[in-house]
């Protein structure tokens, strides 16, 4: 089992989106960040069963996350 990173993307209708850097073209959306996480977790177990499927390989992880503070003014 892989763990991946997830980024999380409010839109300006107040949404929610949810991708991997590490599985292009995997994704979800929902009203709440909540609703686009379990999303998520179902559109990653099917790509990546689809991926197996078609002899495929499965992507490795390869991202990293971090957060930065930036001074203002």
């Amino acid at each position: 089992m892989t763990t991946y990173n997830v980024v999380y993307e409010q839109a300006g209708d107040g949404s929610w989106s949810a991708s991997s850097p590490d599985v292009p073209g995997c994704y979800s959306v929902g009203d709440t960040v909540e609703e686009a996480e379990a999303g998520m977790r179902d559109a990653l177990a099917v790509h990546l069963e689809e991926l197996r499927r078609h002899g495929d390989p499965v992507p490795e992880r390869h991202s990293a996350v971090g957060t930065i503070t930036a001074q203002s003014g």
